[in-house]
């Protein structure tokens, strides 16, 4: 019985780090390309006053196949395994990236974009649904806070290598996605050892649909639940798209010369969120509550666009300042996750649980479709995100410490 137990934890201990490392890959490549996008588009022949609408549609690029990856992870995590998913999705990824690291030409680099969007799609999914299922329900909140904070530190990595300090010597932008690709490649052989999870196990044998995408829409209820934390997420994704990866248009709009480096801008929130993210997890658990959890960062994030929209020109440092506040506010990306893998059956948990924060990513492009590129524009577009949130988690129930064994008719 001791023994068992020991083996349990084991298998425990080992998937959140694997899970980690995991999301430390996806976040290090997501921030990467906004790190890099100044030198690696000039040396592309973009003209500088060119080089936003193709941030824009470089990053669009990438969001959608995270869109198209998440539902394609998310319905084989289900169908065929949760481990299936972390093999499958870091080797597309690490191919991606290097590939990206050898482009010549702006329709190759869209291209392996998109595909290393594709790659990344299940890496958060799948490592945070094998965790919820392996640990214990009043204990998983603390595997998954460790998952999601180690995880976005990736973003300062990504920053130190991708040029958030100028004057600090680092490498080309071509060797940044080679490193990206080389840890990817490198964690595909530490899964090695990572066992399955026992409830994907039992559920397999049940005569029960598994990884029916299209059973998120059929079900009132269940469709509300799911566009309901999706919503949730949705401001997180605004904040880094928009206030942060253009600062460098936002803060010469508001008056800052010369204005602030995206780069550095990024660093900081990446840093920020990655205590924001240890913050959030153990608020959640010391209140027995992941939507009072929520709703607190939530409120946050308001109150840090309030900041940074009202004293963002009052100097580079500041700017840089109110991005950190931003990403420490915006840092409830793990216990947003968590919910949506408390909320859903383990015939759907990873459909669902890589989808929703895919389909969040996702929301990027529209959001800079929307965002005309101003001052006015990014308030009123951060303004809607934030009323759609709070009501999306006014709608969902409290999935604090629930059993996850069971499974959606």
């Amino acid at each position: 019985m001791v023994s068992t137990a020991v083996t349990a934890k084991r298998a425990a201990t080992l998937a959140v780090i694997v899970a980690a490392l995991g999301y430390f890959v996806d976040i290090y490549d997501l921030i990467l390309f906004s790190m890099v996008r100044v030198p690696s588009l000039t040396e592309l022949g973009v003209a500088p006053d060119q080089q936003l609408a193709e941030f824009k549609h470089m990053l669009s690029m990438q969001m959608w196949g995270m869109l198209a990856g998440g539902i394609l992870w998310g319905v084989i995590g289900d169908k065929r395994g949760r481990l299936s998913v972390l093999f499958g999705s870091i080797t597309l990824y690490s191919i991606a990236n290097i590939a990206n690291g050898m482009v010549h030409s702006l329709d190759a680099y869209g291209v392996w974009r998109l595909i290393a969007g594709i790659g990344l799609a299940g890496e958060l999914g799948a490592g945070i649904t094998l965790v919820s299922e392996l640990m214990g329900k009043d204990s998983r909140g603390y595997g998954t806070t460790v998952v999601a904070a180690l995880g976005v530190s990736g973003g300062i990595l990504a920053g130190l290598i991708g040029g958030a300090f100028p004057d600090v010597p680092h490498p080309s932008w071509r060797v940044a996605y080679f490193v990206g690709g080389g840890l990817g490649l490198v964690l595909l052989i530490l899964r090695i050892g990572v066992v399955e999870s026992g409830m994907f196990h039992a559920v397999r044998d049940k005569a029960v649909s598994r990884g029916n995408f299209l059973a998120l829409f059929t079900s009132g209820k269940r469709f509300v639940r799911y566009i309901a934390v999706i919503l949730v997420g949705v401001p997180i994704w605004f904040v880094i798209a928009i206030p942060v990866s253009a600062s460098k248009e936002l803060g010469g709009a508001l008056g800052l010369q010369p204005p602030p480096n995206p780069a550095t801008a990024t660093f900081f929130c990446y840093g920020a969120c990655t205590i924001g993210g240890l913050a959030s997890g153990l608020l959640s658990q010391k209140l027995h509550s992941r939507r009072r959890a929520l709703a607190t960062f939530l409120g946050l994030t308001a109150l840090s666009l309030v900041l940074y929209f009202t004293l963002g020109g009052t100097s580079t440092e500041v700017m840089y300042a109110l991005c950190a506040f931003i990403g420490f506010a915006s840092g409830y990306w793990a216990v947003f996750v968590s919910t949506a893998a408390e909320l859903f059956g383990t015939n759907l948990r990873a459909t669902v649980t890589t989808t929703v924060p895919n389909f969040v990513r996702g929301s990027v492009p529209v959001l800079l479709a929307v965002w005309t590129g101003t001052v006015q524009s990014a308030i009123a577009v951060g303004a809607v995100v934030l009323v759609l949130a709070f009501a999306g988690l006014f709608a969902l129930k409290e999935s604090f410490g629930v059993d996850l064994d069971f499974t959606e008719e």
